[in-house]
């Protein structure tokens, strides 16, 4: 097995529960109601800022031009598609600026935030790999479901974004930088691994707070 491997057996249950949540299968059956998903979509839209910090800092950590460019070509992508989708279902589900910009975070997406922070300012490329593995990782999971795709924009474009042959690459490139580069020692390992663990709990209660 593999380090991520070894990682993903080891958070199996909170793991497979972000994956089979029920916000999945109601964004793929197309029943997510509006309110919901607008709700999710805000709270999601706040990562933006940290994510694309912590892409920096892991562009920075990296150990050559050869591995940093992957990360600035996400940067672009990141820009393009994604941002799209936010601003056009925004639009759509009509929610107001000031909601976009500065919604009240819930308790699981200001810890994902400081999360995504912390690995970012450790100056640790294992730390930061371990945060953007389980971030794209996971949602690549659920994103590949044979389930049906819904016809909507708003719910099936989540999905585009998510299972497309370039993010597909770029979750693979991200899996082997995490098995390539983990830490020899076994404490760092042991912090390593306690990151990505917590970023899985941490995804799972996202999903979860759609719903209470």
């Amino acid at each position: 097995m593999t380090f991520v491997d070894r990682l993903k057996t080891a958070n199996s249950q909170s793991w497979n529960a972000a994956v089979e949540h029920r916000f999945v299968h109601e964004l793929f059956a197309g029943t997510l109601n509006d309110d919901r998903l607008a709700g999710y979509l805000v709270q999601d839209y706040q990562f933006c800022d940290a994510y694309v910090a912590l892409l920096g800092a892991a562009t920075a950590s990296a150990p050559d031009l050869a591995t940093r460019l992957p990360f600035a070509r996400q940067l672009g992508a990141f820009a393009g598609a994604e941002d799209d989708y936010f601003g056009n279902s925004f639009d759509e589900l009509q929610v107001p600026a000031e909601q976009r910009s500065k919604p009240v975070l819930r308790p699981a997406t200001a810890e994902f935030i400081a999360l995504m922070t912390s690995a970012g300012q450790s100056r640790s490329y294992p730390h930061a790999l371990a945060v953007l593995v389980v971030a794209e990782l996971l949602y690549r999971d659920w994103a590949t479901s044979t389930l049906p795709w819904p016809d909507a924009p708003k719910h099936r474009g989540w999905l585009e974004v998510h299972n497309n042959p370039d993010f597909n690459a770029w979750v693979d490139w991200l899996v082997e930088q995490l098995h390539t580069h983990a830490p020899t020692l076994d404490s760092l390992r042991d912090d390593v691994a306690a990151t990505f663990a917590r970023a899985v709990e941490l995804e799972l209660a996202f999903f979860d707070a759609c719903y209470s």
